[in-house]
């Protein structure tokens, strides 16, 4: 195995099985801080048990504060949501309209707002990222489901998500610094801490969908019913023109027609209803009043920030609270009044007034004249102390509070033992310091109570990979069996030939992918007169493939992951297995369709996601193999990445030009539906199609690596990338079996 995957394998199996979620970040930023990063990471595992259980204390808290005065019918919701959100825009809009304030103050309001807004904005519709998995495939409700996801991600174009437009406003406004990958905004300290709570409940929520499915669809509605965030208005008030406003606005839809956002988010709801009746509609209620009553917490406070950033003062005072606690470890032997800066400093990071006050009092201020005033001259210039400490963006700040600040004769300042509190954030009273999301981050830091089952075999591993929440012993033996399955793919590469080229070239895969094609249309035609296999022999194949075909585009769950879906690489993978489920519609859908096919052929199978399916006495042992792969490896899509790259050009190669032709051949022969394959032999073409696809991918990733020796380079990652190609179809030598094995046992006893 190579280097770097074997170091990734290692470090997760061994955070797996300890059952703490790995890369947990510390919470010197706050709870909401601490699971809105863990929850970006699309590798993420949430454990059960208390994690689940203070996510629904949580939940139910707020939603029963806030049903007081409804009815309780879906419809009364999403009029209230609506309501509340046109009125809060107007709200918001009054502010834009203020032409009396000081200089520069709608540049202050607009960049508060948008960073206000960003946590949610980032990530609008990732939330629904995980409730499609491999056992509900086919299931009508989440076809409806991830047709409105990939409306919000832009299916099929890199860049194109709702989140990318609001990046994209943040880069126009050079305040996204922090911003890509998400997972960095917890580090922008210009955002409060309130403003990552509903985000991060939701995005860990996603992680756990067969836990919070009603609750998820239920908070969906609400956002999609209160339309643009309100603090958003008025940025477009006065920058009408500096981003695409309708991907902003998750009721706005995306395409030139079809039903409004909105309208297939409660289609999906009532679908839910109807399958899981009380039961689901009570849990989309709860999520609906949680996030209305979330959002009105939310933008009270965002509005209430932007009415105090009227006053120069306040701005000043944020920014000396957040620089605060650097600064105090410099400057001792400054004096203000009598008192270190540094000790100022230190009282600032909970009360800014005082170090305001004896600022605007101090001989580096000139009040009203910021260009006489060294504090913003001669001690951060070129030769000053302070060079370089402050940003042209915090300079900005500084320069429009000592502009504010009234002009008084000069006289010696009269020294205040104890200085009137100024602008800026209080020191918090004893009752308002529970932080609201701290009893969920401490669960998730716990992890799971137990490890979880480790599955007995192929067959119940099948069975257990159907969702996508996972125990930490089942993670940990999937991480054992793509090692191991890896392991036996690259045994005696070097001694074999094989398709791939052994270097990657410049050129990149599109010549290579024809010449593929052009040899699988010619092995169609020398084969043309070997005899079609018996009608025996198509039923028991098609049977014997129902495991792998069940769980078509498995190996690529892992890129609805938000800000995988709409990336340079996952871009067109997402789009792959979005056409791999039939695009949200059930007569497209892939597992479906050939489920029709092996009703032809007299075969009922149990549904793909039940026991009774992995354990079905008709599928041979061997015939659960590679499925059982595919949904591990698609498990880790970070990890793995080359690897899958390679498995997924294998995967939509292999029948294109031949074997889907021939096997057209032999379905027709005995009467059966050919379209399966037929499908599959145009939508995974070389030209426009998955097969292409798949190689620009892997030209994607390659491109951007360096050509220099080692891990992580070109050539290293291309090695992966062939390793993942041949695991489709592995050696089955008694050595790449040994070598399987050797590596699973490496791994269990890490």
């Amino acid at each position: 195995m190579h280097s770097q995957q074997a170091a990734a394998t290692a470090t997760l199996s061994a955070e797996h099985q300890a059952g703490r979620p790995h890369g947990l970040p510390g919470d010197g930023g706050g709870s909401a801080r601490t699971v809105y990063a863990y929850a970006t990471d699309p590798e993420a595992s949430l454990p059960e048990g208390r994690f689940v259980e203070e996510v629904r204390a949580l939940l139910r808290r707020h939603a029963t504060a806030a049903a007081t005065g409804d009815d309780g019918s879906l419809d009364t919701l999403a009029r209230q949501a609506a309501d509340w959100g046109a009125a809060e825009r107007e709200r918001y809009l009054s502010l834009a309209g203020d032409e009396e304030g000081p200089e520069g103050h709608r540049e202050v309001l607009v960049r508060r707002a948008v960073l206000g807004c960003a946590p949610l904005a980032l990530l609008s519709g990732a939330w629904l990222q995980w409730l499609s998995a491999p056992g509900n495939a086919d299931d009508p409700l989440v076809l409806r489901i991830l047709a409105l996801y990939a409306s919000d991600v832009g299916a099929g174009h890199p860049a194109a998500s709702r989140g990318s437009a609001y990046l994209e406003l943040l880069r126009r406004l050079r305040l996204a610094e922090n911003a890509a990958p998400a997972a960095r905004l917890t580090g922008d300290q210009r955002i409060p801490d309130g403003a990552f709570r509903l985000p991060a409940l939701l995005l860990a929520m996603s992680r756990r969908p067969d836990d919070f499915r009603g609750e998820i669809l239920g908070a969906d509605l609400c956002l999609r019913a209160v339309g643009l965030l309100p603090a958003l208005e008025l940025v477009r008030e006065v920058l009408p023109t500096e981003t695409d406003w309708a991907a902003l606005d998750p009721a706005d839809r995306r395409e030139a027609e079809g039903p409004l956002p909105v309208e297939r988010c409660r289609g999906a709801v009532d679908a839910l209803v109807e399958e899981e009746g009380t039961r689901g509609a009570d849990a989309v209620r709860t999520g609906f009043r949680w996030m209305l009553a979330g959002l009105r917490d939310w933008s009270e406070a965002l509005h209430a920030e932007l009415v105090a950033a009227g006053d120069p003062a306040f701005d000043m005072a944020e920014l000396m609270r957040v620089r605060s606690r650097e600064g105090a470890v410099y400057h001792h032997q400054f004096l203000l009044e009598g008192k270190p800066l540094a000790r100022w400093l230190a009282e600032c990071r909970t009360d800014p007034g005082p170090l305001l006050d004896v600022l605007a009092r101090s001989k580096l201020i000139k009040p009203g004249r910021s260009g006489a005033s060294s504090l913003v001259r001669g001690l951060v210039g070129e030769r000053g102390p302070m060079f370089r400490v402050f940003s042209p963006e915090d300079l900005t700040v500084i320069r429009r509070w000592i502009d504010s600040l009234p002009v008084k004769p000069a006289q010696a300042p009269e020294p205040q033992t104890e200085p009137e509190p100024g602008p800026g954030p209080k020191k918090p009273s004893p009752g308002a310091t529970r932080d609201p999301l701290g009893a969920v981050a401490g669960a998730l830091r716990t992890g799971a109570r137990s490890p979880g089952r480790t599955p007995s075999g192929l067959r119940e591993a099948y069975h257990l990979l159907m969702n996508r929440t996972d125990t930490p012993a089942l993670r940990s033996w999937a991480m054992d069996y793509v090692a191991g399955w890896l392991a036996r793919s690259g045994h005696g590469m070097d001694r074999t030939a094989m398709q791939l080229p052994e270097r990657w070239g410049h050129e990149g895969l599109r010549p290579w992918l024809q010449a593929q094609h052009d040899q699988h249309g010619a092995e169609f035609e020398e084969n043309a007169a070997v005899p079609l296999p018996s009608k025996e022999a198509v039923v028991d194949d098609t049977v014997q493939t129902a495991p792998l075909t069940l769980i078509d585009g498995s190996w690529l769950q892992g890129f609805t992951d938000y800000e995988q879906a709409s990336s340079a690489i996952g871009h067109s993978l997402f789009e792959t297995y979005w056409d791999e489920l039939g695009n949200g519609e059930p007569h497209l859908n892939h597992p479906l369709i050939y489920r029709d096919v092996l009703k032809e052929m007299g075969v009922e199978l149990p549904p793909t996601a039940s026991a009774a399916f992995a354990q079905w006495p008709g599928f041979r042992e061997e015939s659960l193999e590679l499925p059982v792969y595919w949904l591990c490896v698609g498990r880790f899509p970070q990890t793995f990445l080359p690897e899958v790259l390679g498995l997924n050009l294998a995967m939509e190669l292999s029948g294109v030009g031949g074997t889907y032709r021939r096997a057209r051949l032999a379905l027709k022969a005995y009467g059966f539906s050919t379209r399966f394959v037929d499908i599959h032999n145009t939508i995974d073409n070389v030209a426009t199609g998955h097969s292409a696809w798949a190689a620009d991918a892997v030209d994607t990733l390659l491109a951007s690596l360096p050509d220099t020796p080692g891990p992580g380079a070109r050539a290293d990652v291309w090695g992966r990338v062939r390793v993942g190609y041949r695991s489709l179809n592995p050696p089955r030598t008694v050595g790449a079996r040994l070598a399987a094995r050797r590596t699973r046992f490496t791994g269990r006893r890490r």
